[in-house]
Parts: C-alpha cells; structure tokens; sequence
C-alpha cells in the first residue's frame, strides 16, 4: 500500500513563516511537519510514499531527498503554481500511486492516528470507494463537516448525533479520482458529496490527539505539547 502526503498548499494563514518556508518544513517539536508523517509511516509499514508540491516545493525535495534515509523510497508530483487543489493534486499523482488503494495525509495536520489501521481498512474498499478519519469539532470548526451512522459518512446537516470534522487523513480508490482529469483544478469536496450521496464513503471516529496546524499561534501551541513530552518537567 502507498501513502500520500498532500504538500502544495501556499499556507496563506502562516505568513510570513510560509512566505520563505513551505508550510509542510515548519518545525514543531524538533523536527518538520512532515517528517513526524514519514517517521510514523514508515514505522506502519509504508515503503512508498508520494508528495505533492507547488509553493516553494524544490525545498521539500531538498530537505527529504528520496526517502532512504527515513528506510523508504519519496517520489514527487510538482504542480504548478497555485497548485491543483486536493482533488486534482491527488489526480495528477494517480500514475505514482499505484492501482491499490492508498492513504492521503494532509501535510499540515499532526495526528496520533494509527496508520497501520490503513492496511487492515484496505481490503474492504473495492470500486469507487473512500474511507475518511474524522474527529471532534475544534474551536475553529465548531460546525464540523460530517456524521457517521454507523460506519457510513453522512452530511452534518443529516446528524441525529455529533458532528464531526474531517482530519485530513482517509484511504481512497483510485477509481475515486478516475471522473478527474490530470492537470484539473478541483478541490475534494465535491468529489466527496458525490460519493457520499451515493453511500460510498465510510468512516471513522479517531478519539485521540489532532492538530489542524492552520497559523502561527496554533502551530506555537503544538511545539509547546510537543517540546513538553520530550522534555518533561522534572
């Protein structure tokens, strides 16, 4: 099974830390954004990983390399700038990411979820299918995206229980992106309510730590958590 790891976004929200830095080499805890991603993918399992990139993207490729250094192999997908959005950056990668299904990590969250749970999911997504990992609400999102009933996603505005906000991390069919050309702008949503009108997307509710890492003060306070447990108080 493949990963990959969504990194062509501008980061608009961290300027300026993002207008000399891609957002995904912001360092929390000691180390990038994106590395806390690979080092737990690798220790899941993953030996294949690709990531996209646009804003600044020759710095990612500079800073990772080919992977072997992590025990697995990076391969890239460069956009152009502005980049595609999720869903067509995620097309544009298809022919790197194989005909099994994958997992799709947003660079610029940091999630405790576990990914070896991606390949015990894998078997069970067949045709135009996609598995997503929500979580609760945070104060930024109060609304949240979506519900479960069971393990079927369903729209908030549908919830008889909590809402729930996408983590930015699901396992997805190829064939979920086959309707988008390469090269297209378009971003995940719609693809999504397509699905989700037709009862193909699935989900499940992560309980454990999550960060949209979306400005500068929420990226502080997850250096702050982080630093703390490496370097716990005596």
């Amino acid at each position: 099974m493949r990963a990959m790891i969504l990194a062509a976004g501008r980061g608009e929200r961290m300027r300026p830390l993002t207008d000399t830095l891609p957002k995904p080499l912001l360092r929390a805890g000691g180390k990038p954004l994106i590395v806390w991603h690979i080092e737990r993918l690798a220790a899941s399992g993953f030996t294949d990983i690709v990531i996209n990139h646009a804003h600044l993207g020759e710095q990612i490729e500079a800073a990772l390399g080919d992977g072997s250094r992590f025990g697995l192999n990076i391969r890239y997908s460069p956009e152009p700038p502005g980049a595609l959005e999720t869903a067509g950056g995620i097309a544009k990668a298809l022919p790197l990411l194989g005909r099994q299904p994958f997992l799709v990590v947003n660079g610029d969250v940091w999630c405790d979820w576990d990914f070896s749970r991606a390949h015990r999911r894998t078997p069970l997504l067949t045709g135009n299918r996609a598995h997503l990992v929500l979580v609760d609400n945070p104060p930024q999102h109060t609304g949240g995206d979506f519900c479960l009933d069971g393990e079927t996603v369903r729209y908030a505005s549908e919830a008889t229980g909590p809402t729930l906000t996408y983590a930015g991390t699901g396992i997805f069919s190829p064939d979920f992106f086959a309707s988008v050309p390469a090269g297209t702008v378009l971003k995940m949503r719609p693809l999504l309510d397509a699905g989700i009108a037709r009862g193909l997307v699935t989900g499940e509710r992560h309980t454990g730590r999550w960060f949209d890492v979306g400005t500068p003060e929420r990226l502080a306070e997850l250096d702050r958590d982080l630093k703390s447990e490496l370097n716990p108080a005596p």
